[in-house]
């Protein structure tokens, strides 16, 4: 293939040890090659942490099994902890499903025990059965402020349920676990959010979410660009359109 020279650089940094694509495809290749690793990376300014990560998202979210394979194999290349990666599936189980997850949690220990990695991996949980809605309302509440209350008062009867599970499930359960900070857990529930379809309403909640504790707009449009190769360019639009709507008052 005919790589620019930091494609290449970046090509081997990442797949060292695996194989990209077996497709024999050379001129696709080379076109998806030096636009995802080199032309797209000059116009973000994300670490190559983060990059990785994200993009692994996207990977569990689009159900693209072969390439998240890949993709735990470069993460762990540059860095990207085995417990990162994990808490990465744990936090987007409430957003894809668990049926979603679970060949890919499989696919995660087999790549864990090729590498010699021990498992299983030290507990990350930080709550109880007792303390786990308390604690989710608190990591809610620091997300997203008083609308959290709101939701609540304006639920009907027979859907408050839904606002508990939301409050002691899907942040008590997983925005609570160690392992990923909260500002990560919600860069990585944007990326997954933004790689599927019809979810806009979800999507501008956690842009705001994200704004609220200092993912700011740049670093969002950054992630948008580092994913665009991997969800092509009308998830990319569309997520740029629900970034400027929500953030119109930041630069």
């Amino acid at each position: 293939m005919k790589l620019t020279e930091k494609a290449n650089e970046n090509y081997k940094k990442l797949f060292a040890n695996t194989v990209f694509s077996n497709n024999m495809d050379e001129e696709l290749m080379e076109i998806v090659l030096n636009f995802s690793l080199d032309e797209v990376i000059r116009h973000e300014n994300l670490d190559e942490k983060t990059r990785q990560m994200v993009i692994l998202a996207v990977t569990i979210a689009s159900q693209t099994q072969k390439r998240y394979e890949v993709f735990v194999n470069s993460a762990l290349n540059v860095g990207v902890t085995p417990t990162q990666i994990k808490e990465i599936l744990y936090q987007s189980v409430p957003y894809i499903g668990m049926l979603k997850v679970l060949d890919l949690l499989e696919s995660t220990n087999r790549i864990f025990e090729e590498r010699d990695i021990k498992l299983p991996l030290e507990k990350q949980s930080t709550t109880t059965r007792e303390n786990r809605l308390e604690k989710g309302l608190e990591v809610q509440k620091s997300i997203f402020g008083d609308v959290i209350d709101k939701a609540y008062e304006n639920s009907p009867k027979d859907q408050v349920h839904i606002q508990t599970f939301l409050s002691d499930n899907c942040f008590g359960d997983y925005y609570t676990r160690n392992g990923l900070d909260v500002k990560t857990r919600e860069l990585i529930t944007f990326s997954i959010l933004l790689a599927q379809t019809g979810l806009e309403p979800q999507l501008k909640g956690h842009i705001q979410g994200n704004l609220n504790i200092g993912n700011d707009k740049q670093k969002l449009l950054d992630t948008v660009t580092t994913l665009l190769p991997y969800i092509g360019y009308p998830r990319t639009l569309n997520a740029i359109r629900c970034i400027n709507e929500v953030a119109k008052d930041q630069k």
